[in-house]
């Protein structure tokens, strides 16, 4: 699959993703010890002590273990598995985040053992489904490594994890287990694909990744080289793709539930699969370093569609993931360009950097002749989102409070943070051109708005919800479930939001 002709880069990779959750996840009535390397307990702050704790609260006070949230603590025992307390906080404060967090304490804390087992006394007011879920993603996600290019692993890989949740319903339980693994493997895809070095995952890879998704996962996928981009007029991602010897890829993904549809949903992932900014030079090494992720938006985009028919979505759904790099050289387009968006709009060009919008326009205005009935974009867009919200939290924009609230709510269930900026109107002369009709560049200040009204000015009156990814789609240092590196960002929102879409009729 590889084509370059660096000879040290290892012609065994393939971008493919490898699915690293493919440990088996079973919810148990008693966990089995003699076939665990390590227990985990879920202990409060008050109240009483779980069964399984020998301990009292003075005790364990005395090695300075409070049960706060995400905290842990290992106990090695003569025979059998290794036992650990894990921190929930007050009993009252127990939600679905917090299970997802204790149960990725647990994973990180026992990064050696294989087969481990968890136990869960307190669910606070959450239901087995959804706290099995919750669990489940939190084990599986925070055990995730890239190491496909590593010569060792760098954690020992989970092959089984078991969960024993008292006194709920387990038939209901391991429905949501069931669900949590899907999640967390469509979660760990996106990882995959923005972890993957510029020089193993090109455009045209890409294409080649969806196609067999698509055939594994149950979602049509169709490819635009770039001549049947020439064809259909996408100017947009031509442009960008001018400085480049890799081709240009759109790749068209479609999803047809069973029955009659509740809606037809429109994603649309911004693919720039490595970023230099082009002739508009980014200026910094650390910089370059992390632009092999500015293909974020896309690969969460292809991730959502592996779970959509696991997960009996009862919407159509289509997507449209623009793939290509951005490099300077002598046939890169230039700042003072004009480009032609599929449907003919021209575009000024005043940053090259800018190029996330001119490869979103094209998809944008296809969404709309698809017919789809809403349109959710996903895309590292700006700096500014980064600098306003910092790596924990999204910019989320749109038209539609409906579709905002419905996005809002997803990322309240999948603990992925987003927060709802202005879509100040009156910032919308900033795109004004004197030859084109909009430029895609503002002014120096409110970059992420601007940035998503000329997104805007494609999408017309159809409702839609932007996520600037910036800032969130990497993780410096590991992070409870999320991993150090690329953190899949929006899918697991994507596919809630998915999941629930149906048109307001």
């Amino acid at each position: 699959m590889i084509r370059s002709p660096n000879k040290l880069i290892r012609d065994d990779f393939t971008a493919t993703p490898s699915l690293h959750t493919s440990a088996q996840v079973a919810v148990v009535r008693e966990l089995d010890e003699a076939t665990l390397d390590a227990i985990g307990v879920l202990v409060t702050s008050d109240g009483a002590l779980p069964a399984d704790v020998d301990l009292d609260r003075a005790a364990l006070e005395r090695v300075g273990f409070e049960a706060k949230p995400g905290s842990t603590l290992v106990l090695p025992t003569a025979t059998g598995p290794l036992l650990v307390l894990v921190g929930l906080g007050a009993a009252t404060e127990v939600d679905v985040a917090a299970l997802r967090n204790a149960a990725a304490a647990f994973t990180r804390a026992t990064a050696r053992s294989a087969r481990i087992g968890l136990r869960a006394s307190s669910l606070g007011d959450t239901d087995a489904a959804t706290a099995a879920q919750a669990l489940t993603e939190g084990a599986l996600l925070a055990r995730y490594r890239f190491d496909a290019l590593r010569r060792t692993p760098r954690d020992v890989p989970l092959s089984r994890v078991e969960l024993v949740l008292d006194d709920a319903d387990v038939e209901q339980a391991a429905a949501g287990a069931d669900t949590g693994l899907v999640t967390a493997r469509a979660a760990s895809i996106a990882r995959d694909l923005a972890n993957s070095p510029p020089g193993h995952l090109t455009a045209t890879e890409m294409a080649d990744v969806a196609v067999d998704l698509g055939a594994r996962f149950g979602f049509d996928v169709e490819v635009y080289d770039k001549q049947q981009l020439i064809e259909l007029g996408c100017g947009g991602l031509l442009g960008v793709n001018q400085g480049s010897t890799e081709e240009p890829r759109m790749v068209r993904l479609r999803y047809t539930p069973p029955g009659e549809p509740t809606g037809h949903l429109g994603l649309v992932g911004k693919g720039i699969m490595y970023d230099s900014g082009g002739i508009s030079l980014k200026p910094s090494d650390p910089m370059h370093l992390l632009m092999k992720m500015d293909m974020g938006g896309a690969a969460s985009v292809l991730a959502t569609f592996t779970a959509l028919r696991a997960l009996g979505a009862s919407a159509t759904v289509s997507g449209w993931l623009m793939c290509t790099d951005n490099m300077p050289s002598g046939s890169a387009y230039k700042l003072g360009d004009v480009l032609t968006a599929f449907g003919g709009t021209t575009v000024e060009v005043r940053n090259t950097d800018a190029e996330g919008r001119l490869v979103m326009m094209d998809a944008i205005v296809l969404a709309n002749e698809a017919g789809v009935d809403a349109i959710v974009d996903i895309a590292t867009l700006t700096g500014a989102s980064l600098m306003a919200l910092g790596q924990l939290t999204a910019a989320l924009f749109g038209n539609d409070d409906t579709l905002i609230a419905t996005v809002e709510r997803a990322a309240a269930v999948t603990d992925e943070q987003v927060w709802r900026l202005p879509l100040e109107r009156k910032y919308r002369k900033q795109l004004d051109s004197e030859i084109a009709d909009i430029a895609n560049l503002g002014g120096p200040y409110a970059g992420a708005t601007t940035a998503a009204l000329f997104l805007h000015h494609f999408v017309g009156e159809t409702p839609w919800a932007h996520l600037d990814i910036a800032g969130t789609m990497q993780a410096d240092s590991d992070d409870l479930w999320r991993s150090k590196g690329a953190t899949g960002f929006g899918t697991r929102i994507l596919i809630e939001v998915a999941r629930q879409f149906q048109l307001a009729r």
